[in-house]
């Protein structure tokens, strides 16, 4: 079983590793190794991996009612976080389309009741505002999320990719339990900034694409993503700025070589390794990847490896 975090101060206890279901139908590309939701999520929670991270956003909408069916009769074992306040449509070829943020009270109010009802629950552990609306002040937002936690709703409130200035309005309202921010060994730009924060204000961090949408596993060594995967846009992903970026799957490898570990798991252990309340979770469509990950709650870097780590360039290329 993999080894446990309190999630917030005072909040339910879970594994070290979450596991986040966006991939399992939107954004990228399966393969012929992949397997089905209900698989990857079943075997997740016979290992322990029970904090679980959905949206409305991802299919659009389809991702909540697979993970909801996957869960199934299994829900009391299940940490469930969703998020509202993006607005999505398929687009003319099939495709999502992300429209934009809203986070207008009413229309958050709408998204819970159609996420619950989607998943198949009558609650959510954690629910996010999934990006600050700038032309809805975040107190609004919140104070409509406040509301759900009033209604039984929602257990817990966080946020998603937000400002310190933001966190401290949006705590003004309701607490804060959790604040979701990319953070990888090739994506640090909130040590200093929310991940700060949620130390100082007994919060969860919740790193998504901690493995760098998995580049930092060396699996893109010598080609780029296909067309038709989401990180294919991503210009860390082109092809000039892969090449690159290959000296840090080089370094990462390298430790994983010191420490007896993959790749992947010295990428997670060294999320894992800046703070207690740091709960990542990567994503993936097979089971030996969830055990690998899983893993990596076991893995212990000594303080030079983690400082060879801390040393690492940043990448070449913009995030988005």
């Amino acid at each position: 079983m993999v080894p446990t975090r309190t999630l917030w101060k005072n909040g339910p206890t879970v594994g070290a590793i979450g596991l986040g279901c966006m991939g399992m139908t939107w954004a990228y590309k399966a393969d012929e190794h992949s397997e089905s939701p209900d698989r990857i999520i079943g075997h997740a929670l016979d290992l322990g991996v029970n904090f679980i991270d959905t949206a409305d956003v991802y299919g659009p909408f389809t991702n909540e009612e697979v993970v909801g069916a996957a869960i199934g009769s299994r829900r009391g074992e299940v940490t469930l976080a969703t998020k509202g306040g993006l607005e999505s449509h398929v687009g003319d070829a099939g495709e999502p389309v992300i429209s934009g943020p809203n986070g207008h009270p009413d229309h958050l109010r709408s998204a819970i009741d159609d996420s619950l009802r989607r998943l198949g629950t009558d609650y959510v552990d954690l629910y996010y505002l999934h990006r600050p609306d700038p032309k809805v002040p975040v107190e609004d937002s919140i104070g409509a999320m406040a509301e759900m936690v009033q209604a039984g709703k929602v257990r817990a409130l966080g946020v998603s990719e937000f400002t310190v200035d933001q966190l401290d309005r949006a705590q003004s309202v309701h607490p804060i339990s959790a604040v979701q921010s990319e953070l990888s060994l090739w994506t640090r730009d909130h040590l200093a900034t929310s991940l700060a924060w949620t130390e100082r204000n007994g919060a969860a961090f919740v790193p998504f694409s901690p493995l760098g949408r998995g580049f930092l596993t060396g699996n893109f060594r010598g080609s780029a993503p296909a067309a038709d995967d989401f990180r294919a846009q991503l210009p860390r992903f082109k092809q000039e700025n892969l090449d690159a970026n290959m000296a840090i799957v080089d370094a990462v490898a390298s430790v994983g070589h010191e420490a007896g570990a993959t790749p992947a798991q010295v990428a997670l252990a060294w999320v894992l390794a800046q703070g207690e309340h740091v709960v990542p979770i990567p994503g993936t469509r097979r089971s030996s990847r969830l055990d690998e990950n899983a893993g990596a709650a076991s893995v212990r870097l000594t303080p030079a490896q983690l400082q060879t780590l801390d040393d690492l360039p940043d990448p070449a290329g913009a995030r988005y």
